[in-house]
């Protein structure tokens, strides 16, 4: 576990209700993360994320916290999570979790002081605020999840501030105790051995002081969801939340060698200002934007070559392909260019983050009306926004419940989980499964993948190519974005190398003259044998 240990580091994050169930009761839980720890290690990747386990009446399921410093005991306790980051660490595997550190559960014990009266010392945790004139929301800010973002509490005549669910009341950052208090939490677990943070939603924290109405967006259009009929100007992404980030940040460096990763949805221009303006702030902002970018070789190399470029001197770069909120690769690309993205992810420079099943390819899932679960989906339904279909079980073999659960899961299964599972793809030498694992052990054994420099984007036609080089090594990847052959001009200094690992068997003849052969569908990694 050497030094910067994230730097060279590919991430995986774990849904807990949905990676195994230990106790029959058909939800995910710690023990039985525990128990997978040696599939992850030969996986082969370093760090594991563990989407929120502290308590919660799972009105979004984790991400409305009725205690910091707590286990749910649908996971089970603190003595388990120890036990299972005391398994991770004995196995080379980093942990780190979800602090949500914008909103608390409306049963969070602060909340409940806080609604108690006007004069209660915890009032000001939290953002209230007067009715306007018209005994209406003091402003026109909208919750992400559909519906004014103010709550009205009839019992003290204020409303209240959510940028989520009503059941998830926004903490005030502004209020010194609140922000000594929730920074407290982060010291607890760092204290307890944790390796970092994700922090949930880092560009919401901080509110416009005096609460103006954001402004209309003119691009809106009905049926795409309600959230979007205002532009978040004033309610996110304000001056003083970079403070805040820094502050964070000093308490990590203060505990040796820990990442703090921001979920920021931000423009990239914006989103770089999370590195730190005048102080560190995150070591890594999220950058989502492969999950959202035209699949297009041109647009791709440009998207690439841009970030690069707007990242400043020692920030480190990282990449995402889904996550917990978004559409599942697989679903958005097919299975043939979902095995292109796993070569783009896992050969880009910086540290990458898998999102659990992507390496299986899974789908998004079907769920039928009766067993949808998503807070998101049961307020606005039908507009597609829901994110149960990509939170099902992991599939683990062709047993009863695909290995996940004795119980029926909370979650329908994959409908493809006979085939599509752990076992079956670990027999297969074609399948998804081992082409991530070739893919993590390349990095693992070239270093010009793990922290080698980047150079000479390309997008022709459907081919992506770049380079990566560390000292005297260089690679050169090469992607086939599209459904035809395609060729692509080798530069002088790769016309000796050979294949190192390719995304489908290889066919043919790689080379016409001193051009390489891409099949459909094909990556290739060419270096020195």
């Amino acid at each position: 576990m050497t030094s910067k240990w994230w730097r060279s580091a590919v991430i995986y994050q774990i849904y807990p209700r949905s990676f195994q169930d230990s106790d029959g009761d058909g939800i995910g839980d710690l023990e039985g993360i525990a128990r997978r720890l040696d599939y992850l290690a030969a996986l082969g990747v370093h760090g594991i994320w563990l989407s929120p386990i502290f308590p919660s009446p799972m009105a979004d399921f984790g991400y409305d916290v009725a205690d910091y410093r707590g286990i749910d005991p649908r996971f089970g306790s603190l003595d388990d999570f120890d036990a299972l980051l005391a398994a991770a660490h004995a196995r080379g595997l980093r942990l780190l979790l979800d602090f949500v550190p914008n909103h608390s559960s409306s049963a969070h014990p602060w909340f409940v002081e806080s609604r108690s009266s006007p004069n209660n010392p915890k009032r000001d945790w939290y953002i209230w605020r007067d009715a306007a004139p018209d005994g209406g929301p003091p402003n026109n800010w909208i919750s992400d999840f559909g519906g004014s973002a103010w709550e009205w509490d009839a019992a003290s005549e204020q409303y209240y501030y959510h940028a989520f669910l009503p059941e998830q009341p926004d903490l005030n950052w502004r209020n010194p105790e609140l922000r000594a208090a929730m920074l407290n939490v982060m010291r607890f677990w760092f204290d307890r051995g944790v390796d970092g943070l994700r922090i949930d939603v880092l560009w919401h924290l901080i509110k416009a002081a005096d609460f103006p109405d954001n402004p209309p967006n003119p691009n809106w259009r009905p049926g795409t969801g309600e959230m979007d009929r205002v532009i978040q100007l004033h309610s996110t992404d304000q001056p003083e939340v970079h403070e805040i980030a820094a502050e964070m940040r000093a308490i990590a460096d203060a505990y040796g060698d820990r990442v703090l990763i921001g979920e920021i949805y931000l423009p990239v221009e914006r989103l770089m200002t999370y590195y730190g303006l005048e102080r560190p702030e995150v070591h890594l902002p999220f950058n989502f934007q492969l999950i959202d970018a035209p699949w297009d070789a041109r647009t791709l190399a440009a998207l690439i070559a841009d970030y690069e470029a707007a990242l400043s001197p020692g920030a480190w770069p990282n990449w995402v392909l889904g996550n917990h909120d978004r559409p599942r690769v697989a679903s958005r690309l097919g299975e043939a260019q979902a095995r292109i993205a796993a070569m783009l992810l896992l050969t880009l420079r910086g540290t990458p983050t898998i999102y659990y099943g992507d390496e299986l390819g899974l789908a998004d899932t079907a769920i039928p009306p009766d067993r949808v679960q998503d807070p998101r989906e049961l307020r606005e339904p039908g507009l597609g926004l829901g994110r149960d279909p990509v939170r099902t079980p992991m599939p683990w073999d062709g047993k009863t419940n695909a290995g996940f659960s004795a119980a029926e899961p909370w979650l329908p299964l994959n409908a493809d989980w006979p085939e599509r599972n752990v076992a079956r793809q670990t027999r297969d030498p074609g399948s998804m499964l081992t082409l991530y694992r070739d893919l993590l052990a390349l990095r693992r054994a070239r270093a010009a993948l793990a922290l080698g420099d980047f150079a000479s984007v390309i997008g022709t036609d459907d081919v992506l190519a770049y380079e990566r080089r560390l000292g005297e090594e260089r690679l050169l990847i090469a992607l086939n974005l599209g459904g035809g052959e395609q060729r692509l001009a080798l530069p002088g200094w790769a016309r000796s190398l050979r294949p190192l690992l390719s995304a489908r068997p290889l066919d043919g003849d790689l080379r016409d003259g001193d051009a390489l052969v891409l099949a459909p569908d094909q990556g290739l990694i060419l270096g020195a044998a």
